[in-house]
C-alpha cells in the first residue's frame, strides 16, 4: 500500500484521471465498493483530480483494518 500516506487525518491518495469523466466514473465505481463495505471516504473532487482520505469514524477518527480493506478495494479500482 505504498501510495496511501498515513497522516493524523487517516490514509492519504490522490488520483489523475485524464478528463472530469474519467474522474467521476471512478468516484461512483468507488461509490458502489464503499457503500458494499459499508466504509465511505472522505474526498474532493476537482476537475480531473480525486483526493481520498480514509479513516474510522466510529474510532474517533483512527486508522483501522476497514480503512485498509477499503483502500485496497480502491487500488484495485483504479488499476
Amino acid at each position: 500500500m505504498s501510495k496511501w500516506k498515513e497522516s493524523a487525518e487517516g490514509l492519504q491518495r490522490s488520483f489523475e484521471f485524464d478528463n472530469f469523466k474519467d474522474a467521476f466514473a471512478f468516484m461512483c465505481r468507488v461509490a458502489f465498493e464503499a457503500e458494499r463495505l459499508q466504509h465511505h471516504p472522505n474526498w474532493h473532487n476537482v476537475y480531473n483530480k480525486v483526493d481520498i482520505t480514509l479513516n474510522t469514524h466510529d474510532a474517533g477518527g483512527a486508522i483501522t483494518e476497514k480503512d485498509h480493506n477499503l483502500a485496497k478495494a480502491i487500488d484495485a479500482i483504479a488499476g
